[in-house]
């Protein structure tokens, strides 16, 4: 399998373990855009960290106007997705809002072709077309229910799909200037400060107490946050953003089979199917790259 492509489904399948780590952060009474908060503060705070003991330079803009594109990944990728996303949930249900985010994938096949020339080919078409099936299946969203579906839950729920989207367009222009490292860390510290304003620290303050709280913190700002971001926007830098995005559906899957053997979570026919046709999708898509080689591969 393409390298590239390794990178992209490794970094999202990482995306898809958020729940175990959240779960968790839940029962100790957090709210999920505190959760949210939790990610981001901690993300940053350890690639800071990071990058100070090994690699200081890797923390300084090359021009400050480039910072246009990390509260772009940020602001308007990381916390708008996230709000829209809790937004629909708040007015439908999970597997609705799940199924509206991965509307992201046709938003970048769009942004992409505007933005980068990225050539909207039928293997694209029908793999987010399939993609689109699956990641409603998995979602649990058969049968229809159309009482779902107010006007206002769809414009959230295609918010959130288009601030998903977002990270893959701001990601490919930075990508000119830095590394995927550099990126990551900008990412979470501007969505870091975004969100200080609006984080109960008074209220929550007693619950870092608790050296549990602490590991599901480090460890969802670690795992699923700042190493998968990394490797994610690694294989994007070797790769279409419209393919990327595609490949980036196998989060579900991942979240799926750990809410299956974790939490032992109920199981469909119609899941499965689902879980199968993203799978299909990913594996048309190495396909295509294997008949028509990427120019930015």
């Amino acid at each position: 399998m393409n390298r590239a492509f390794i990178f992209i489904i490794t970094g999202a399948g990482l995306w898809g373990t958020i729940g175990w780590f959240v779960k968790h952060l839940y029962a100790y009474g957090f709210t999920p855009m505190e959760v949210v908060s939790l990610r981001a503060f901690t993300a940053a705070f350890v690639l800071i960290v990071y990058l100070s003991l090994t690699s200081p330079k890797m923390l300084k803009l090359k021009k400050f106007t480039d910072i246009k594109y990390f509260i772009g990944t940020g602001i308007f990728s990381i916390i708008f997705f996230n709000y829209c996303m809790f937004m629909t949930i708040e007015l439908s249900t999970i597997p609705v809002a799940t199924a509206l985010l991965y509307t992201a994938p046709g938003f970048v096949i769009i942004l992409s072709f505007l933005f980068f020339k990225e050539p909207i080919t039928k293997i694209k078409l029908a793999t987010l077309l399939i993609t689109l099936i699956g990641s409603a299946f998995v979602a649990g969203l058969i049968p229809l229910n159309l009482e779902l579906f107010q006007f206002t839950t769809i414009l959230f729920g295609l918010g959130s799909g288009l601030g998903y989207a977002l990270y893959s367009i701001f990601s490919k222009f930075a990508l000119k200037k830095y590394s995927s490292l550099s990126i990551t860390t900008y990412t979470f510290i501007m969505a870091a400060i975004a969100l200080v304003p609006f984080f109960p620290f008074k209220e929550k303050l007693e619950l870092f107490l608790e050296i549990k709280v602490l590991l599901f913190s480090f460890g969802l700002g670690i795992l699923p946050t700042a190493f998968a971001y990394i490797i994610y926007t690694y294989g994007l830098n070797k790769t279409e953003a419209s393919k990327a995005s595609i490949l980036s559906t196998i989060e579900p899957v991942v979240a799926t089979i750990i809410g299956i053997f974790v939490f032992t979570e109920p199981f469909s026919f119609v899941q499965m199917i689902g879980m199968s046709l993203i799978i299909l999708a990913v594996i048309l898509i190495q396909l295509d790259s294997k008949k028509v080689p990427s120019k930015t591969q």
